[in-house]
């Protein structure tokens, strides 16, 4: 209804406007269009089918124009304009597989345009491929000439030939049926036959096989001859010939000759070849000899062993172990050799470079001095112009050991363990060290590895030990080396600490030069650090190549009463601790002192002659009483002079007492020898800082 009022109102505005000129706008409306397929959309091969598209145009006109396009698989395939309002019908005649697909219809009228849903068509049945060859029997390597034909099938058609059962050749074309050239596999009767396939995208639809064509292929009566020479057992030296030809009628065909030893090509013609050497052992395998005439080939094989004149010599060495400029001797020797065809005089041997200066001493062997280096030895086998090389052998010449030296590693400290090195500087590896103390075996090290050393722990308790430690190496067959006795120092941890005031105690008076002596027992040097209880910081530090030392304080007040001990550390590392002594400046000076007179036979002659010259030293007898350590060594008993060589001041002045530039300070009581124990070490100048 309101398309009528639509199409009227149109028409009666150009009626009451006759002075204008209106085209009139034209109206389509299209609707239900759809395409079917007749008699079905299944069907089998021959069949006529077809496809009507069907629409409802809505329009004004009753004579519209409209476009009507039909599409397979997408792809237009016919096109016809129509003013006709019936059904387009597009007929297929006598469809083929080839016709499968899905298909569609479009109608387009005054610039609008629809199109319908598509509709696959399915056909189905190919017909049976036909095959024919153009000759029966054929001579080995012709070919035939066979046709497949696939009648009435149209499309993209793939051909398969097969021979007995098996697919010989593959080809497509547009066309339903193609020629193909053929050369059969081998003599004898062959079965042929080939079906096809029609591709129709996405899918392909296969024929059944075609009729079989039995094709008989005769033989060419022509073969490859091979010939070895000698026919009989073959020695190496032997003349060896083979040849290649041809048995048979002469082809029509060129032909061609091959003779080959594995993967060599010995010689190649057309009528006949060869091949001329001497037999070697390295020849053994096998000859082909090899014919072809187009596509046919045809060989003959023959294999030969060639049984060894001699072996592949062998060189070697005598000793096994060899040393630089000794006397060595060398082997060569073949092992097996043909006895029946060669004498042991046939058979020569020689050593190679020449240079090598070995003298022969018999057959095959060798001798002489040893090189001062590495040297590769060749034996040379000859016999009937057969040579043979053996293995190349290196001979490498160990040096001697030479005479060890043995070391401490670090220091040696008295009760503890340390290191002994012993090390040769020249020698082959692997040497063997062996450590001894007296003429007992304590260990051996066998060094086998460059920069490894033998390296030995031990430990001594008393000083003189040291010197008992000897070492050998030993390389090689020769007596073992051994190294000179173990020079070095031994370091005795200090001991029995002791701390001495002069002037005693109870002389000690304002203006007095103090000195503080300290005391070890231990192996210098010592570094010595006096301290002042209540002090952090040492008042003194000194390090002294005797076992004792001092340090004076100059001009007493009443400030420097206080308790004073001391520290002393040698290269053992330890520390040892004196025990305090109270020391307090008197006001006045005491004045009584006690006297004791310094036995002849204790002085010394430096102190003796101090003593001659300075009639006025004194000797200050000093008891300082202390508590007993029950884990301090037994000190002597009685009395035990201590010597202490005390400085001047710096200025010159002499001190209170007026002392000379020497003071022996004589101290009764538990005193260790202080002065007894002046050893010399070697490289004092390491030894550690003292920890305060």
């Amino acid at each position: 209804m309101g398309l009528l009022l639509l199409l009227t109102s149109a028409l009666l505005s150009s009626y009451f406007h006759p002075g204008s000129v209106v085209k009139a706008q034209r109206v389509v409306i299209l609707k239900d269009i759809s395409l079917s397929m007749e008699p079905s959309h299944v069907v089998s091969r021959n069949t006529n089918v077809t496809l009507r598209c069907r629409a409802n145009v809505v329009s004004v006109e009753k004579a519209l124009s409209r476009e009507y396009t039909i599409y397979k698989d997408g792809n237009a395939i016919y096109n016809k304009t129509s003013s006709t309002s019936e059904d387009l019908l597009y007929h297929l005649s006598e469809v083929r597989v080839s016709d499968n697909g899905k298909y569609s219809c479009r109608i387009s009228a005054e610039g609008q345009q629809a199109t319908s849903s598509a509709k696959k068509l399915e056909v189905t049945g190919l017909s049976k491929p036909v095959l024919h060859v153009n000759e029966r029997v054929v001579a080995e390597g012709k070919e035939i000439t066979a046709t497949c034909t696939a009648h009435g099938e149209r499309g993209s058609i793939f051909f398969y030939f097969y021979e007995n059962a098996t697919e010989i050749e593959e080809r497509q074309v547009n066309s339903n049926q193609i020629e193909v050239k053929l050369r059969l596999s081998s003599v004898g009767t062959h079965r042929i036959h080939c079906a096809y396939a029609v591709f129709v995208r996405p899918d392909s639809f296969k024929s059944e096989e075609s009729n079989a064509v039995s094709v008989t292929v005769e033989e060419l009566h022509i073969a490859p001859v091979l010939e070895i020479f000698p026919h009989s057992k073959i020695y190496e030296g032997d003349e060896l010939f083979v040849s290649c030809s041809v048995k048979g009628p002469p082809p029509t065909d060129k032909m061609h000759l091959y003779l080959s030893r594995g993967n060599q090509l010995l010689d190649r013609g057309n009528t006949t070849v060869s091949h001329r050497g001497i037999a070697l052992a390295k020849d053994i395998g096998d000859f082909e000899c090899r014919l072809e005439i187009g596509s046919v080939v045809k060989n003959d094989q023959g294999t030969i062993s060639v049984t060894e004149l001699f072996s592949v010599p062998t060189l070697t060495v005598s000793p096994a172990e060899v040393f630089q400029r000794e006397d060595i001797t060398l082997t060569c020797k073949s092992e097996s050799s043909a006895s029946e065809r060669l004498g042991q005089e046939g058979l020569t041997y020689a050593l190679e470079p020449p240079r090598s200066q070995l003298v022969p001493k018999g057959i095959g062997i060798f001798s002489g001095k040893s090189p001062s280096n590495d040297f590769n030895y060749t034996c040379v086998a000859r016999a009937k112009n057969i040579v043979k090389h053996s293995e190349v052998l290196t001979v490498r010449p160990k040096v001697p050991v030479t005479t060890p030296k043995i070391s401490v590693v670090g220091r040696a400290v008295l009760g503890r363990r340390f290191t002994i090195l012993c090390q040769s500087d020249i020698g082959s590896l692997p040497i063997n060290y062996t450590l001894l103390k007296g003429y007992d075996q304590l260990n051996t090290e066998a060094v086998t590895q460059p920069f490894q050393q033998a390296l030995f722990t031990v430990s001594v308790d008393r000083p003189d030990e040291i010197s008992k430690f000897t070492c050998r190496a030993k390389n090689s067959h020769r007596e073992a080396l051994l190294s000179t006795r173990l020079n070095a120092t031994v370091i005795e941890p200090l001991s029995h600490p002791i701390l001495t005031v002069i002037p005693g105690l109870s002389e000690i008076s304002e203006e007095d030069n103090l000195h503080l002596i300290c005391g070890v027992r231990g192996t210098p040097p010592v570094t010595f650090k006096w301290y002042r209880v209540g002090t952090e910081l040492p008042l003194s530090t000194t390090t002294s190549d005797k076992n004792n030392t001092h340090y004076q304080v100059h001009g007493l007040s009443k400030e420097h009463s206080g308790v004073y001990y001391c520290e002393a550390r040698n290269h053992a590392n330890n520390v040892v601790r004196s025990e305090h002594v109270t020391i307090e400046v008197r006001l006045d000076r005491a004045a009584v002192s006690v006297w004791s007179e310094r036995p002849p036979e204790e002085v010394n002659d430096e102190e003796s002659s101090v003593a001659s010259n300075e009639p006025d030293v004194e000797y200050t007898e000093v008891v300082h009483p202390r508590p007993v350590d029950p884990e301090r060594a037994p000190l002597k008993k009685g009395t035990d002079t201590v010597y202490s060589e005390l400085q001047n001041s710096p200025d010159g002045a002499a001190d209170h007492h007026d002392y000379d530039s020497v003071q022996y300070a004589e101290l009764n009581g538990e005193q260790p020898e202080v002065n007894n124990y002046l050893l010399e070490v070697n490289n004092h100048q390491d030894l550690p800082v003292p920890v305060d």
